[in-house]
């Protein structure tokens, strides 16, 4: 039977951008399995709930709030938290925002926001921290993509091309930065029951739509996802880099 610390997470000094469904649960496992966690969000009741869901896992973690919608503000952010953890070994950005609507109905301000905030964020925070990590000569770092990424979804354009890009932003930074002994992934969930997609699911048929797109004949939790964070972020996971990993029940085979 593997120890708790079977993923040498135990000490390992961690900064999670995104407090909301994915990221807070994969901060709180990371805190559960002896992470040192600083969690990053705008939301003031996000960043509660992670603080108080760690603790009541057996771990801790810090709360830092800020607005990451700036190139200054992520790497501010990222300075202050190589100065609270004393450096960043692990980095998880789990930033993401969908707008469901047609190309022909999209308006350039939503185009801009969504790019901002899933594509920019990850490159402007994915920078700071990776010169962090190739200094310390160590690093485990994972962006939050999506299958949409890979899949051509109605209504989801500016999502799609963000998770696409953010791919292909992430194998780049791991041939960069494989030498400096830092890996960096990317985990493409399928469809997850979380509160940002709760009000989608509940509108008529839509649950039963998506359900049967999947061969695992339901929805992901965010659990499955934060339990493939934490191994993308260990040592058991040293030499695997510029990976995309699907987490769906099968849905990109269909």
């Amino acid at each position: 039977m593997p120890s708790r610390d079977w993923l040498g997470l135990g000490g390992r000094r961690a900064l999670v951008m995104g407090a909301g469904g994915l990221g807070g649960a994969s901060a709180v496992t990371l805190a559960a399995l002896g992470a040192e966690v600083l969690v990053v969000d705008r939301d003031a009741g996000n960043l509660e709930s992670v603080a108080r869901r760690a603790k009541e896992a057996g771990g801790r973690a810090d709360t830092l709030a800020a607005d990451l919608a700036t190139p200054q503000a992520c790497r501010a952010a990222v300075a202050e938290a190589a100065r609270r953890l004393g450096t960043i070994e692990v980095f998880l950005h789990a930033i993401g925002l969908n707008t469901r609507l047609p190309v022909l109905e999209l308006g350039d301000d939503a185009w801009q926001a969504i790019l901002t905030l899933n594509l920019s964020t990850a490159y402007w925070s994915g920078q700071a921290v990776g010169r962090v990590m190739c200094d310390h000569g160590y690093g485990r770092m994972a962006f939050m993509s999506s299958v949409s990424g890979l899949l051509a979804h109605a209504d989801h354009a500016p999502y799609a091309a963000t998770k696409g890009g953010l791919n292909q932003l992430m194998r780049v930074m791991a041939r960069e930065w494989a030498r400096s002994g830092v890996t960096v992934n990317a985990i493409a969930p399928g469809y997850i029951e979380t509160d940002l997609t709760k009000e989608h699911l509940a509108k008529d048929g839509v649950r039963q739509g998506l359900v049967s797109l999947v061969p695992a004949g339901r929805l992901g939790l965010p659990e499955e996802i934060a339990d493939t964070a934490a191994f993308l972020l260990s040592d058991r996971a040293r030499f695997i880099t510029g990976q995309v990993v699907y987490v769906d029940g099968g849905r990109v085979l269909v």
